[in-house]
């Protein structure tokens, strides 16, 4: 058989394994391993243990379980409500300020937890409800919470970004540097709709409450005292000052990434243990069982993922479909336009983590011989999946969020979160204009050290 037949083959049997509703790291290990049996010498057989360990062995994907059990022990807690509060306290006499607190809380969350559906959960169980009591939509409230939970694939501590630098042999510590930028970046675009949004939906109650309708909460006014704010800071500080300790021990050089995110999931269960109270056996039983299962899950994946890549590499599929996008002579942006779309698609069905490693192999050379800097399109390629987040059919923080707020159709969720997604295909734009937004702070804080 050609490479173009057995290419076509592996792709139909793989898409086939996954539409059968058997779990992704299964799939792509059943695929990976027939495929060894028909094509490749027996001998290969023996050696699926040992490739799959040597690939796994990698000191940064230590981290992964590291990082896990700090997103669970910050997730499990009160942290995220408290921290919503306490923004919502001292943004509140912002127009829109209630929405912009939970993009900020979001964002602070994300890169406290590394985690997208635990930001949505921590976050939207008590911004969603504060939202609807005070007149805002349910979709808009609902896609607010959802799109604000993408940056935890953006924000440092990344999984997502782990693996992007185990696939691309690319520097971790300049992909979190990168991350940081374009997360900003959309941070002040979600600021910004909810600012606008808020204005939106208060002249519209205004008209409403002219013609003799009924009054919407959104026209009332609240107003804390300084006393008040304050109050609300002392549980939060101690998270923030977390999130900066780490992130000055990773950038500062005084850490590596797997000790830094011991040292954080150390000092995170210290902290819930004296501000929570969290530190009985029964409290903690589900912060490192969740950590296990999580870890255990992605792991799988990851194992499965290198050894997918692997038979698709010893059959020659993965340099001839790079060969083949080379040869086709693509401008270097339709290039880039072709392959950001075939993300898309995939994320209408896989999570970001099968999408790295099963692509990387495929689209990295095409890239980096267009002269594309594959840290700025580690970034890209990021705010790309995270609508797949958003975005039916599979769009994980979509059920999170009916999870948490049942009585919110999930056609109003669907909707909400639509115009985030234009917001995401807007920075991609802004990014691809101006990718200094992305590589300027790597390369700035690697020129000072050096």
């Amino acid at each position: 058989m050609s490479v173009l037949q057995v290419g076509l083959l592996y792709g139909g049997a793989t898409l086939v394994a996954m539409f059968s509703g058997m779990p992704i790291a299964f799939a792509l290990g059943l695929v990976a391993t027939v495929f060894m049996v028909a094509f490749m010498p027996a001998a290969a057989l023996d050696t699926v243990t040992q490739n799959v360990y040597e690939e796994m062995s990698s000191i940064t994907l230590l981290s992964i379980p590291l990082f896990i059990l700090k997103g669970a022990a910050i997730g499990r807690s009160r942290a995220g409500q408290d921290l919503y509060s306490a923004l919502h306290v001292w943004m509140s006499r912002i127009p829109g300020g209630l929405g912009i607190a939970n993009v900020f809380a979001c964002a602070l969350f994300a890169a406290m937890a590394g985690s997208s559906p635990a930001t949505c959960s921590a976050i939207g169980s008590a911004g969603i409800p504060e939202m609807r009591q005070r007149g805002y939509p349910g979709g808009f409230a609902a896609g607010l919470i959802a799109a604000g939970g993408t940056l935890g694939i953006l924000l440092p501590p990344s999984i997502t970004m782990i693996l992007y630098a185990v696939a691309s042999e690319q520097s971790l510590g300049r992909l979190f540097l990168a991350g940081i930028g374009p997360a900003l970046l959309l941070v002040g675009f979600f600021a910004g709709y909810a600012a606008w949004r808020y204005r939106f939906e208060t002249r519209r109650a205004r008209t409403t409450r002219a013609g003799g309708g009924i009054d919407s909460a959104l026209l009332s006014t609240e107003s804390y005292t300084l006393r008040q704010r304050f109050a609300a800071l002392p549980r939060v500080l101690p998270f923030v000052i977390l999130l900066t300790g780490v992130m000055v021990a990773l950038y500062g050089g005084f850490a590596t990434p797997s000790e830094t995110a011991g040292l954080g999931a150390v000092l995170a269960l210290v902290l819930i243990a004296v501000i929570y109270d969290t530190w009985r056996p029964k409290q903690l039983d589900p912060i490192l069982v969740n950590t296990i299962r999580e870890s255990t899950m992605l792991m799988m994946i990851i194992g499965m993922s290198l050894l997918y890549s692997y038979v698709m590499s010893y059959l020659h599929i993965s340099q001839s479909a790079a060969e083949w996008i080379v040869a086709m002579h693509f401008s270097r942006w339709v290039l880039l336009a072709a392959i950001l779309v075939l993300v898309v698609i995939l994320g209408f069905f896989l999570p970001p983590v099968s999408i790295i490693l099963m692509t990387a192999p495929i689209i990295l050379p095409p890239l980096k011989a267009a002269g594309f800097d594959l840290v700025w399109f580690g970034v890209v390629m990021t705010i790309v999946m995270e609508m797949g987040l958003i975005h039916p059919p599979v769009g994980l923080n979509l059920f999170v969020i009916k999870n948490i707020a049942p009585d919110i159709p999930l056609s109003d969720v669907i909707w909400g979160v639509l115009p985030f997604v234009g917001l995401m295909m807007v920075a991609v734009v802004v990014l691809c204009f101006a990718p200094e937004i992305a590589i300027w702070l790597p390369d700035r804080l690697i020129t000072t050290t050096r």
